[in-house]
């Protein structure tokens, strides 16, 4: 048949054939508007079917059931074929039928047949910056499109010439499976016959100067390969039947101030180990962990970064895949049975989640269409010198919503109950570790990010309108001004913040020889100072025993005993104090090395004595914190707490109060030197027995047992400027905690 005589149904000559300029386009790969010459063009009896197949001699159109309908001719380059099919509409499915030089056919979906993936209302709300759920749509979606299985993708690219989906499945050739440009909403989206899940795929782009990108991972990708590889994984949405609904009816609701929320902190690659020093799964640590957990009386744990990242030492402080939970542990449904499990134990599950920066590796975010578009492009505002990474323009309404959406993911899909966000302080400054000259003010000439902080008043609000029962925890290292307080009273809207000062000072306090206590007593009592100014945490986490800090233990002076008595000390010291608590993992038994990433915590030193002493003081540090209302009620307000005496500084003993809202009362005694103290007054507000609820120096603990025998009767002796007082018996480098019973 000549190409230039096929009819339509008038008897008309059609001309099928394309401009030749734009087939040698598909063979050089630089067209970018496949839909406006490949697939099915309807006209007048029929439609013209053009095809793009690099590999094929011939081609044909055939109906559903294989037979013929028409021959299509090659025309420009090899592979390129075009013709008119008679009486094809558009309620007609059709294959498409190749065959190459050796005779051998085979048959495939004509890709450029079907529809647009990304609805009127997707378009609209990524336009504008808030479609929180674009989740649902970018990425790479298994589903059905006329009949047909494939793979939906969608990729945000506003400034790429084009954009192909590339994989096994098209022998990762970018001139097979060319996207859809929506110039609505920089989007570029194509639905892929006949792939599924576990297929390995990248997006090939090209520039907008012409030129071929490193080939990059979906940025809402739902699983990737294990590093060193780096596609990403056709995965979809989870598909996780939740059995937590009891715990999320009531046992969720973490940002209510005033209940007990102790956190203990993991890195789920050493935590613990398998054989030859493996990696446990998900499933694996589930069955360790989540019994562990709640047997130690933890309200919460939180998991360092589980968002992929190509390099296991940065911890997952340099993710990659943000809606991908590492591969490392197993796939996203085996993550999402990791937190179902600990919420089936009442366990919260708080997240590591890194806004803030991430890697510049090839296959990442990083000038993702030929053009900065994540990052801003200014490097004084767009790169991390410190950790060699690049900065989210968070002034870009696209990257702000992605990365709320981001956020909402991980709350959505996996139930998780609350993100810590990192390294808030290098988001909140503009001069965060650049010298004069190396920054540029903001419009107002100051030195915050006025962008940044609307990201993170955003991202807040979001939680709170989507997610009410979920928190958000910042790391924030400065004095920036209500970090923990609302949006609508000028805050940054976070329900908590980590109290990096309170740990500076304590820590700076402990790591002293007793002897040298009495010069550094102000460090244990300055944080009662500005305890109110934000809804604290008091974090003793990973950051403070690696880089050659040692390990908790090992900060401690002191021969092997005062080095536990002193850690004794200091736990009941912390857990006493205003503010919601937080240990990294080997900290609860002392692990005398420091947290190496590559290896399982010291899990055997629990054979001794003063590890599994001091790890059952923690239990039972959990337990009464728990019970005891005084500990944890008011946490956040001035109200729960009272100085008994400051001024002992010669002796190194501090005594306060916690109190419940009923008024009831807890004293707390700490002795940081190893002298015990026999007979000394320290006042009360009322007459009758206290109890002496814990120990650190108990015998059970590890201690020397010196005590007070179940407890004080107070008398009506005025100390401390109290009317009552008891006489107490201080143990040598210990904290007493008394309940008053009436």
């Amino acid at each position: 048949m000549n190409i230039n005589t096929d009819t339509g149904a008038g008897g008309a000559a059609i001309d099928h054939r394309p401009d030749e300029r734009q087939a040698y386009e598909f063979e050089r790969g630089v067209h970018g508007d496949p839909f406006s010459v490949l697939g099915p063009h309807f006209t007048d009896g029929g439609a013209i079917v053009r095809v793009y197949r690099p590999g094929a001699h011939s081609a044909r159109v055939v109906d559903a059931k294989g037979k013929e309908l028409a021959v299509l001719e090659a025309f420009g380059p090899e592979g390129f074929f075009s013709g008119f099919v008679p009486g094809l509409d558009q309620s007609s499915a059709y294959h498409l039928r190749y065959s190459h030089g050796g005779g051998e056919e085979w048959q495939e979906e004509d890709t450029y047949r079907f529809g647009e993936i990304l609805g009127e209302q997707d378009v609209h709300l990524l336009s504008e910056g808030n479609h929180y759920r674009l989740y649902e749509k970018l990425g790479a979606h298994p589903r059905e499109m006329g009949g047909v299985s494939g793979v939906a993708f969608a990729v945000w690219a506003p400034n790429a010439r084009r954009v192909s989906v590339v994989g096994h499945f098209n022998s990762w050739d970018g001139r097979r499976n060319v996207m859809r440009r929506r110039h609505e909403c920089g989007v570029w989206e194509l639905f892929v016959p006949n792939v599924g899940r576990g297929e390995v795929y990248k997006f090939e782009l090209v520039g907008p100067d012409g030129n071929v990108q490193p080939l990059k991972a979906d940025p809402v990708g739902f699983y990737q390969e294990q590093a060193p590889s780096t596609a990403s994984i056709v995965d979809g949405l989870i598909e996780h039947e939740w059995k937590d609904a009891e715990f999320q009816s009531h046992d969720a609701e973490w940002q209510n101030r005033e209940k007990p929320i102790s956190i203990y902190e993991v890195h789920l690659g050493s935590w613990r180990r398998g054989e030859n020093n493996s990696f446990l799964d998900y499933d694996a640590i589930a069955r360790d962990l989540v019994p562990y957990v709640k047997d130690m009386g933890f309200t919460h744990v939180e998991l360092l970064p589980v968002s992929e990242h190509p390099f296991y030492g940065s911890w997952g402080y340099q993710p990659i895949g943000m809606f991908a939970p590492t591969s490392r542990y197993g796939s996203p449904e085996a993550f999402a049975r990791l937190v179902d499990a600990l919420h089936q134990e009442g366990i919260g599950v708080l997240l590591d989640w890194v806004p803030g920066h991430f890697p510049t590796d090839v296959h990442g975010l990083g000038r993702f269409d030929g053009t900065s578009i994540y990052e801003h492009p200014d490097p004084r505002r767009g790169f991390h010198r410190d950790w060699n990474t690049l900065i989210y323009d968070y002034g870009r309404y696209e990257v702000k919503n992605y990365l709320v959406a981001n956020g909402m993911y991980w709350l959505d899909q996996f139930h998780i109950d609350g993100l810590r966000v990192d390294a808030v302080a290098s988001m909140l400054y503009l001069d965060y570790s650049r010298n004069t000259g190396e920054w540029e003010p903001n419009v107002h000439g100051g030195r915050e990010n006025l962008e940044a902080m609307a990201f993170l008043k955003d991202t807040n609000e979001r939680v709170g309108e989507y997610f009410p029962k979920a928190t958000t925890h910042a790391e924030e290292s400065t004095a920036f001004p209500d970090v923990s307080r609302p949006t609508y009273a000028g805050g940054l809207g976070f329900h908590f913040k980590w109290n990096m000062g309170w740990m500076h000072d304590t820590l700076h306090y402990m790591q002293e020889d007793p002897v040298n206590r009495r010069y550094h007593h102000h460090h244990m009592t300055f944080g009662m100072v500005y305890a109110y100014s934000e809804n604290f945490v008091l974090p003793l986490s990973h950051d403070e025993v690696v880089y050659g800090k040692g390990s908790l233990i090992g900060k401690m002076p002191g021969d092997q005993w005062q080095k536990f008595a002193n850690l004794r000390a200091y736990f009941g010291f912390m857990w006493t104090h205003p503010g919601k608590k937080l240990i990294f993992m080997g900290g609860e038994f002392a692990q005398y090395a420091e947290w190496n990433h590559d290896q399982s915590l010291d899990w055997h030193l629990l054979e001794n004595a003063e590890n599994k002493g001091m790890q059952r003081l923690v239990r039972d540090l959990n337990t009464m914190y728990r019970e005891i209302p005084a500990l944890h009620q008011l946490d956040c307000d001035p109200a729960g707490f009272e100085w008994i005496d400051t001024a002992n500084v010669e002796q190194s003993v501090i005594a306060y109060l916690r109190k419940d809202r009923d008024g009831k009362s807890v004293l707390i005694v700490s002795n940081f030197t190893p002298v015990p103290r026999h007979e000394y007054e320290v006042g009360v507000p009322s007459g009758g027995q206290w109890t002496e609820r814990l120990n650190t120096d108990s015998e059970i603990y590890g201690g020397s047992n010196v005590g007070n025998m179940g407890g004080k009767e107070a008398e009506e002796h005025s100390v401390n400027g109290r009317p009552y007082s008891i006489s107490l018996t201080l143990p040598p480098l210990a904290t007493i905690v008394l309940v008053h019973e009436g």
